[in-house]
């Protein structure tokens, strides 16, 4: 099963989306946005510009 977003609206009435991987689980949680045109433009923007991002390793 392929990964998915879920979009949702938090307690403090935010709205948020959740990456899950095909198994479930979290990967990604996102900041809180004002409105859900704000969220959805946000996932669009991870769904463009996340397949070429360089990984930094910063531990060393």
């Amino acid at each position: 099963m392929a990964g998915k977003f879920e979009l949702f609206k938090d307690k403090g009435g935010k709205f948020r989306f959740h990456l899950k991987a095909g198994n479930g689980e979290i990967v990604l949680e996102s900041q809180g946005y004002e409105s859900k045109d704000g969220a959805k433009k946000g996932i669009a923007s991870i769904q463009t510009n996340a397949p070429d991002a360089q990984v930094l390793d910063l531990t060393a």
